[in-house]
Order: structure tokens, then sequence, then C-alpha cells
């Protein structure tokens, strides 16, 4: 008789067990004919107050100990990068490891991104021990998805996950696009007396900006006493925001950012 494989049944165990922790909280789990499985293996569909939302994701499920590390667990991307770092839902990784029978997982989609940003190719999405789904978590891990799934909506995910950062729901965050197509992203937090810049040129590490920094051909404050005759006229017209050089463009649309969040950045922290 034909023998089904060992891998085979402990997929199949990992996908069951997601599946029933979901649906039992009420959510609506689709599971992808392994025909057209190529790369996930689960659509999800959140559900709230028995209402259908409009937050789905995308799930790769793995089981079974080959997946563990030293500090958790691992998925494998082979060639599965682009699809899952530019998927029009954000695809999830969950591995369920049947000693101690629990389920673990990570946002591929976010950790591709990041890798991207940092110019890391990426072979396996790491997984924490500490990122637990059970029942206990799954409140949280629906919470958590659908917030990733509303940035994705509002256009601002790819550049949270490229810089590696949270935006919170009451933040300003205003993208922008210079002629050469490279974007930057403007981030006020509420009561915070800086803004944040994430900038392509900059790798995506964010950098802290004031209104007093943005210049507009003159050298910066910082730099030492003899040298800003030089560099003033280095930079004549050409506008800088501390260290980082700018295109007037760039330097317009900051200025105006700065103009408008004036107000949440003397506004109280509630």
């Amino acid at each position: 008789m034909p023998q089904v494989p060992e891998s085979r049944r402990v997929g199949r165990v990992a996908v069951s067990k997601l599946r029933l922790l979901l649906e039992d909280h009420g959510h609506i789990v689709q599971e992808i004919d392994g025909a057209n499985d190529h790369g996930e293996d689960l659509h999800i569909t959140f559900v709230q107050d028995g209402q259908r939302t409009n937050d789905s994701i995308a799930v790769q499920v793995k089981g079974g100990t080959s997946h563990r590390t030293r500090r958790g667990h691992r998925v494998m991307v082979g060639d599965h990068a682009d699809n899952w770092r530019n998927s029009t839902v954000p695809v999830l990784c969950v591995v369920h490891d049947p000693e101690p029978d629990s389920l673990f997982w990570a946002n591929a989609t976010r950790q591709l991104r990041r890798a991207m940003a940092q110019r890391k190719p990426l072979k396996s999405i790491v997984i924490s021990r500490d990122s637990v789904l059970n029942a206990a978590t799954v409140d949280g891990f629906v919470k958590q998805a659908r917030r990733y799934v509303a940035l994705e909506r509002e256009g601002l995910g790819r550049w949270a996950d490229m810089a590696g950062v949270e935006f919170g729901e009451r933040d300003i965050v205003k993208p922008f696009e210079n002629e050469a197509f490279e974007p930057m992203v403007f981030w006020q937090r509420r009561g915070e007396p800086f803004a944040t810049l994430l900038h392509h040129d900059l790798d995506w590490e964010p950098e802290k900006i004031t209104p007093d920094m943005l210049g507009f051909g003159v050298a910066p404050d910082h730099l030492p006493p003899e040298i800003r005759p030089t560099a003033t006229r280095l930079l004549q017209n050409v506008p800088t925001i501390g260290n980082v050089i700018l295109d007037m463009a760039e330097a317009m649309w900051l200025a105006a950012c700065f103009d408008s969040t004036a107000w949440y950045r003397r506004s109280e922290t509630v």
C-alpha cells in the first residue's frame, strides 16, 4: 500500500491546530487547496462582534521539530520572498511545535521588507519563542494583525516595515515621493518636541528632526566655526535637514509638514 509521508501528517496537524484555534474564536478560516498552495496554506478573515470585517491575512503553516532554533523557530523563505514581501494581503508564518504542543508566529511580510531596506538577503523568517499563539494570546494576535492590515490599507505599512518602527493610531504620518521616485516619511507623535524622518537615502534608519534643523543653503549650526563659511558656500541653494541633503521639493514638503504639525508637538500626550 502507498505510504503517507510523515511530513504530510505533521503539516496537517499544524494546519488543524491553527484552524481550530481561530475558528473557536469566531474567525473565518479558508484552507487553500494543496494543488494551489504556492506558499500560503490558509486565508483568514477576522470577525468582530459576530460581524465579518474587511481585514484578511494569509498564513504559511509549518509543523514539526525541524523548524526549531536555539532562540525559537524559523521558516525557510525559499522562492517565496517576492510574493510574501509584496502580497496584496500580509503573509504570516506559523509553526506548530509538537513538544510542547504550541503554535508560534511571525510577520513574514514585515521581516522581508525590513531585510530589503537593510540590503540583506533573508533566507528564513525568524519566529521568537515568546510569540506564542494560544487561547490566552489570540485576541492580542488578532489586534496586531488587524492593525497591520489597517496600515497596509492606508499605504503606510510598507514604510513602517522598512524602518522597523510601529506607527501609533494617533500618530501623524505623511509620506512623500520625490521626482526620482524615492520615498520618505515625516512621522510626528503627539507631544514630542521633534518629528522623525524615514528616508530612502538613510536606509530607513529613523532620524529625529526639528524645524530649526531645516536649512535652505546654510551650513548646519553644529559645524565648527572655522569651516562654516566654506560649508555655507558649498551648500548655497542646497537645502538640508541636519546632515541630510535635500532637493528643493523635499525641503518645501518638510517645511509644510513642520508647519501643519506644530500644534501636535505642543499638544499634551493623552
